[in-house]
């Protein structure tokens, strides 16, 4: 298993910050705001595995990239970027020594701060 940058991702995160669609909301309220596993089938029902893909910051290539598995560190509700979601994501990137991956995260946290 060998986790990657999800360019692709990062993108995606970075133009949701250009347009303005992000929650500037707190670490702990990242619990509530994730998408559940019920949302998560719904967006892949509605919208297909790389859109859902563009929502995570990780992705392992060594697994189906249909598959839930593929997709690590999600940073957002599939509608806008969520402050807690980068700040979770960033904290286990680094937890797990992904260092590419939270820096990308500390890049996309600066962005959200320094808009306020």
């Amino acid at each position: 298993m060998v986790i990657e940058l999800n360019n692709p991702a990062l993108r995606h995160a970075r133009a949701l910050l250009r347009d303005g669609k992000v929650v500037r909301d707190e670490r702990d309220d990242w619990s509530e705001a994730a998408p559940s596993a019920d949302d998560e089938n719904s967006f892949i029902d509605e919208n297909g595995w790389t859109e859902f893909s563009h929502w995570h910051l990780g992705i392992d290539k060594s697994e189906n990239a249909e598959t839930k598995q593929a997709y690590t560190f999600p940073f957002g509700d599939f509608d806008r970027v969520h402050r807690s979601g980068v700040i979770s994501a960033e904290s286990r990137a680094g937890q797990y020594d992904h260092t590419e991956i939270r820096d990308a995260l500390r890049s996309l946290l600066d962005l959200i701060d320094d808009t306020d």
